[in-house]
């Protein structure tokens, strides 16, 4: 069944232009798990991410711990928590394993902590097919390798160097039963997976229930998997 929206009486808009400072309309949290020189852990909040397939880009800077992590390790753990996980993410907001902590970040208000699990009260679990940490709370990990780095910006004299985009390829996916599908081994039920989404630097969750049916949805999701994966 086709659904017909009537937006006749709906008054048209007026846009203007303007220039926010940041543009992020709304994406999932990630908290990204790395490993340290020591072998200690560090666990980072960030919300830059979107997949292709079975890959990641993620919008990281240059100078945290965790892009020096992944660059040096070749690896990392994508940890997705759920929208009742808001209160241990919140306390890693303006948090960074750098020590001393960068400049940047001085301004912004961040402290060092070691500690990234423990100040959470996050439980690190070993991965799999890579040494970086898994958070045992968050119903989804995904473990990944490092496959590329695109320096982004540089066409821009005042941030160039201090972003990037680091392509991920996932190596083994690790999820709740809570979220997943019923009778079905490798599908996730979106009406009960509940991510916790950043926007505008405030945090927000999903409603429940769908707006609608989805056209794409008549896909089967089985079409979308990587060959690799065949």
């Amino acid at each position: 069944m086709h659904i017909v929206v009537d937006n006749s009486s709906r008054p048209m808009p007026t846009h203007q232009v303007a220039e926010p400072a940041i543009l992020y309309f709304g994406t999932p949290v990630v908290l990204i798990g790395t490993t340290n020189e020591d072998g200690s852990y560090n666990l980072a909040p960030m919300s830059s991410a979107w997949w292709l397939g079975w890959r990641c880009m993620l919008g990281l800077g240059t100078k945290s711990k965790t892009t020096e992590n992944m660059l040096r390790t070749g690896e990392c753990v994508l940890n997705l928590p759920s929208a009742d996980m808001v209160a241990a993410v919140d306390k890693l907001a303006r948090t960074t394993g750098s020590n001393p902590v960068p400049a940047n970040k001085i301004k912004r208000g961040y402290r060092y902590e070691k500690d990234k699990f423990g100040i959470a009260g996050l439980t690190p679990l070993a991965g799999e097919t890579v040494a970086a940490p898994r958070a045992a709370e968050c119903p989804v990990h995904l473990e990944a390798k490092v496959e590329g780095l695109h320096r982004v910006a540089q066409d821009d004299a005042m941030i160039r160097g201090h972003l990037a985009a680091i392509e991920v390829n996932i190596t083994r996916i690790h999820l709740d039963p809570r979220v997943m599908m019923e009778g079905e081994e490798n599908r996730v039920d979106p009406d009960k997976w509940r991510p916790l989404i950043m926007s505008f630097q405030q945090f927000y969750g999903l409603a429940p229930g769908k707006l609608q049916r989805s056209e794409l949805a008549e896909i089967p999701e089985a079409l979308y998997r990587p060959a690799a994966r065949v």
